[in-house]
């Protein structure tokens, strides 16, 4: 004959099937989580972007050694480093020079971020600027008397 899980004997049984799927569903949402975090540490950031290769001499190394007070004359600074941006005079009439270079970098892009409960991105950039500015004065003769450098980044 047959016996029905009736009774104590069945609500064991029962009980044991619970556990064991309890445990299983555990050890999924377990690996679920780490599996979340995994593909969260996947962020991608932009590239840096690569700007066009410029060849400037205007840079404070070459101003410091080629540039010699009461020696350097206006013939050699335009071998060195061209037409000047600004020609203007002061108040002792001396010949003044100007010459300037600028430069901006900009890097933007986004980074990814999935999981299992939220898709997203969030938008990444960074900027920077520099300056050079090179100030050369000439007296009659067209020799440099002084030269200033300015130079910044932001």
């Amino acid at each position: 004959m047959l016996r029905k899980n009736t009774g104590v004997e069945g609500n064991i049984r029962k009980l044991f099937a619970k556990e064991s799927l309890m445990k299983t569903l555990r050890y999924i949402s377990i690996l679920a989580v780490v599996f979340s975090f995994l593909i969260m540490s996947c962020a991608q950031f932009p590239k840096e972007q690569q700007e066009p290769a410029q060849l400037s001499n205007l840079t404070f190394g070459v101003v410091k050694s080629k540039i010699i007070k009461g020696q350097t004359t206006q013939e050699e600074i335009l071998k060195i480093f061209g037409s000047p941006n600004i020609i203007t005079k002061n108040k002792n009439n001396d010949e003044v020079w100007n010459y300037s270079k600028m430069s901006y970098r900009a890097t933007s892009g986004e980074d990814n971020r999935t999981g299992i409960f939220w898709n997203g991105s969030r938008a990444v950039s960074t900027t920077t600027t520099a300056s050079f500015d090179l100030i050369v004065i000439f007296d009659k003769n067209d020799v440099v008397i002084d030269y200033s450098v300015i130079s910044a980044k932001f």
